[in-house]
This record gives C-alpha cells, sequence and structure tokens, in this order.
C-alpha cells in the first residue's frame, strides 16, 4: 500500500524512458503504482530490484515517489523550515523537494514573512494533500532529558488566553509557561530561555522565567513604579483591576502585578487610595509635587 507522506522500501515493476513505476505489490493494479523520475532512477535498474522514496504529490497533485530525504514526514515529529514565498494562497516552506511545501494560512499562529524560519509539522489535509502547520502541539515529544531548575531553550509556537504560552523546548519537546506563572511577554516565534519547574506524569514541561522569584518581583515592582511616576504619581486602577487591563499596560499576570504592588507597598513607596495607586508624598520629584 502506497503511504503518503511517509518514506518506503517499494519494488521496481517496471522500467520506462521516464522513468520506473514502484510498487509494494509485484500485482499491483496500475492505481497502485507510483512513479519515480528517470533522473532519480538508480543505475542498472531490475525488475524486482528494491528502492527506499518518499511519497508526496507533484504539481499536478498525482502522487509521485523521490529518492530524495525530505525534511518532514507524516507522524515523523517536527522540524524547522526556511520560507520561500508568500502569497495570497498560503506561505511556501523548503522542506527539500523540488515541489515547496504549502504552509496554510488557517495553519498558522503567527505571519511568517519570507526568509524566516518556522517550526512545524507535516499532516494531509482534506482533499488528501500534504501541508505544513505551526499547530505542533500534539507533535511534540514529551520524553525530554530535563528535570525540575535546569535552564532551557525554547520556541514559543502558540498563545492561549486561557492556558499560558505554549513552548517548544530545543524544537522537539512539549512545555507550557502557564498563564498565572508571572510576566506575559512571550509571543509566537520569539525564542527565549526558560526555567523547568516541574515534569508533568505526562512528561510535558512546565516552565518558570530564567529569573528566580525574588529578583522577578524586585523588577516587576521597579516596572510599576516607573509606570505610575510616567503618570504622574498615580495608577488610576489598583490589584483588583481585570487581568486584561494589567497585562496590557505591564505585560504583567495579574499574580505577578500583585506581588510587586505588595512589594512597593511593604517598601511604603506607593498607597491605594479610592481603588487607585498612588506615589506616596515626598517620594515623587519636586516639580510634579508642585
Amino acid at each position: 500500500m502506497l503511504q503518503l507522506g511517509k518514506k518506503q522500501t517499494l519494488r521496481i515493476l517496471k522500467v520506462m524512458d521516464f522513468g520506473a513505476y514502484l510498487s509494494d505489490d509485484p500485482k499491483a493494479s496500475k492505481d497502485q503504482q507510483v512513479l519515480l523520475p528517470a533522473k532519480e532512477v538508480p543505475e542498472n535498474p531490475e525488475i524486482g530490484d528494491k528502492v527506499d522514496v518518499f511519497i508526496y504529490r507533484d504539481s499536478e497533485d498525482r502522487l509521485i515517489a523521490t529518492v530524495r530525504e525530505p525534511l518532514l514526514t507524516v507522524g515523523g515529529g517536527t522540524a524547522i523550515l526556511k520560507v520561500k514565498d508568500v502569497n495570497r494562497v498560503g506561505t511556501f516552506l523548503d522542506w527539500g523537494l523540488e515541489r515547496d511545501l504549502l504552509l496554510p494560512y488557517h495553519e498558522q499562529t503567527y505571519q511568517p514573512d519570507k526568509g524566516d524560519e518556522v517550526l512545524v509539522a507535516l499532516y494531509i489535509d482534506k482533499s488528501s494533500r500534504l501541508c505544513a502547520t505551526m499547530k505542533v502541539y500534539h507533535d511534540l515529544e514529551t520524553d525530554s532529558p530535563y528535570s525540575a531548575g535546569d535552564i532551557v531553550s525554547g520556541l514559543v509556537y502558540e498563545t492561549s488566553g486561557n492556558f499560558g504560552t505554549f513552548v517548544a523546548v530545543d524544537d522537539r519537546y512539549s512545555a507550557m509557561f502557564p498563564k498565572n506563572e508571572g510576566r506575559q511577554i512571550y509571543h509566537p516565534g520569539m525564542r527565549a530561555e526558560f526555567r523547568v519547574s516541574r515534569v508533568l506524569p505526562d512528561g510535558k514541561l512546565e516552565l518558570a522565567t530564567k529569573e528566580k522569584s525574588y529578583e522577578l518581583i524586585d523588577s516587576d515592582a521597579s516596572a510599576v513604579l516607573a509606570e505610575i511616576e510616567k503618570r504622574g504619581g498615580s495608577l488610576p486602577f489598583d490589584d483588583k483591576a481585570s487581568p486584561e487591563l494589567i497585562e496590557k499596560t505591564f505585560h504583567l499576570s495579574k499574580n505577578a502585578f500583585k506581588r510587586a504592588v505588595g512589594h512597593l507597598l511593604k517598601e511604603k513607596k506607593v498607597e491605594k487610595k479610592d481603588g487607585k495607586i498612588v506615589i506616596r508624598k515626598g517620594l515623587l520629584p519636586a516639580e510634579e509635587r508642585s
């Protein structure tokens, strides 16, 4: 049986001037055979010879075999591919074969530009065509060598308002930076370093920011204080504000914002008044106190 999008070992059934017909069944009907173009047929081919090939589709959507090695196979995990072109149909990727691979718009988690490199997996669409997808959650591996406390590097491939930021550690291992962890400054296509906070029972990694918590609180508190100063010493909301407003203003989760405000309150740099956060008198520059 011919398997689209996968590597197979097939036998030569017939040799023609324009190529050789292959199949895994010596009695295969014509529609169960696939053509290997003449330029890729091994020297001195004989009927019955075995050939390792990959099955995909040509420019006319016909099944075709190649001895060239693709960078992706169906069910074969993920790969980083380079964008060769972008047009109204979608994005086209170089995957090591003559015909470029289509990345449809509806399978993109962000819009890459020509020359960019993207993390994708290979799938067969409803029209039985091979396409790429940037939604690689189910294609990532869960047997990473990492443990809690390790510093890892990863590519952000998708974000979710409900769950957080999805990361491919080393471009291959499944990981997530939870929504309530802290700063939400990551966006698809970004590479960053993280700290593994724990390894989940299913093998997926849960991530935290690379810095330790006390370092983050100091940094976040400084950022919050600077923003209040920019606004003339008063922030028009406090730590009871909506997570959306907090994230939009500070790129912090609500929990991280509350920790930062608590730190500023403890140091007596700010105070809460009538649903606002204001800098305590005597801390503002003289020109802003007048």
